[in-house]
């Protein structure tokens, strides 16, 4: 919101300080023009308001250097050290103006003293309208190039948080994966540990080229989860069974990069690797209204420490990791929860239904 109100004065600086200048003073002598008009004076009358109009943008330009000069003093400090050039402008306004009005007028020609000090504060309230619209739009524009920076240090903030959430890859995952093809060396078996390395070759090159700020479509995800799924499938073979149920118009829905692999590699290793026979890995996606549904479900033991919809402390890195990286991309828009079923347990995400065109269709 904030950027959106600072567009008006996104133009140059000094490009804005001309036109509002320039602008202004003539606006002020095509009021008194017309005034001159309405009240029947001479025709060579246009003089007077222009002598105004240019003596008042001369000398308002003496005060903007001055406000310019001492911009950094406390604004009342400020203020009391403009009292003076005010006045002097205002006197200097009137005379140089009063000098053409006698032309046309010779009773406007001050008689005494007291006169001329009446007369000489006739403009100061154009003066000091003048200065406080110039004190408005200069603490303005610094009001909004404060916010500016508050919203991208934010912003940073925010993508460095997400990028740390989205390259914590779980060391378990390396380990086992390097730890199998070493085996499958010392076996001999070359042939399925150079597949086995190329399968983790292009899951890595996958996770670590594509930008964790961009969102993916949900085939594209699914993609990147098959990278994943064939290396573990090369370690646990039959052991290892993958369903998936996709409803037709969640293919193009989009979510953050490599959002299910943490969950799927979290029923991976408390579901199949802990169960000789092996074990079932569903997931699912579906729409309802304006929300994503993504489940991954698997038929392991599940969890008898889990509280609620919650782990304890240290336990479920990869679902703690997805769930605070819903929570800074969709705030309350997202939701994040986990149930143990009999047999299992279930993972849930609700995310808005988005795709590449714009909002769910």
């Amino acid at each position: 919101m904030s950027i959106a109100l600072s567009r008006p004065l996104e133009m140059p600086r000094q490009h804005l300080f001309w036109l509002l200048h320039i602008g202004g003073w003539t606006a002020y002598f095509g009021q008194g023009y017309l005034s001159a008009i309405a009240h029947g004076k001479p025709s060579g009358y246009w003089v007077v308001p222009l002598t105004a109009a240019t003596t008042g943008a001369l000398f308002t330009l003496g005060l903007r250097f001055l406000l310019r000069l001492c911009w950094g003093l406390p604004p009342k400090r400020l203020l009391l050290l403009m009292v003076l050039p005010i006045l002097a402008s205002s006197a200097l306004m009137d005379f140089l103006t009063r000098e053409a009005l006698v032309e046309f007028c010779d009773t406007c020609k001050p008689t005494n003293r007291m006169a001329f000090v009446a007369y000489s504060l006739g403009y100061i309230y154009v003066l000091l309208a003048w200065v406080g619209l110039y004190f408005g739009i200069k603490y303005y524009r610094q009001l909004q190039n404060e916010t500016e920076r508050t919203l991208a240090a934010r912003s940073i903030a925010h993508q460095a948080q997400l990028k740390m959430l989205r390259y914590q890859l779980n060391p378990h995952f390396l380990f086992n994966t390097l730890n199998a093809i070493s085996t499958l060396i010392l076996d001999r078996d070359n042939g399925t540990a150079n597949r086995m390395v190329q399968g983790l070759s292009a899951f890595l090159r996958h996770s670590l080229d594509n930008d964790p700020m961009q969102r993916v479509t949900l085939r594209q995800e699914l993609d990147a989860l098959t990278l994943y799924l064939d290396i573990e499938k090369i370690r646990f073979a039959e052991r290892l069974r993958v369903e998936t149920g996709i409803d037709e118009d969640c293919w193009r829905a989009l979510l953050p990069s490599l959002l299910l692999q943490p969950l799927v590699e979290n029923a991976i290793k408390y579901a199949v690797a802990k169960q000789v026979a092996g074990g079932l890995l569903r997931i699912q996606a579906r729409r309802e209204d304006a929300q994503l549904v993504l489940t991954v479900a698997d038929d392991g033991p599940g969890c008898s420490c889990l509280e609620g919809d919650r782990l304890p402390p240290g336990k479920g890195v990869g679902l703690r990791n997805t769930r605070e990286r819903l929570a800074v991309l969709y705030g309350d828009a997202g939701s994040f929860s986990v149930r143990n079923r009999e047999p299992g347990i279930e993972v849930t995400l609700r995310l808005p239904f988005e795709t590449s065109q714009g909002a769910g269709d």
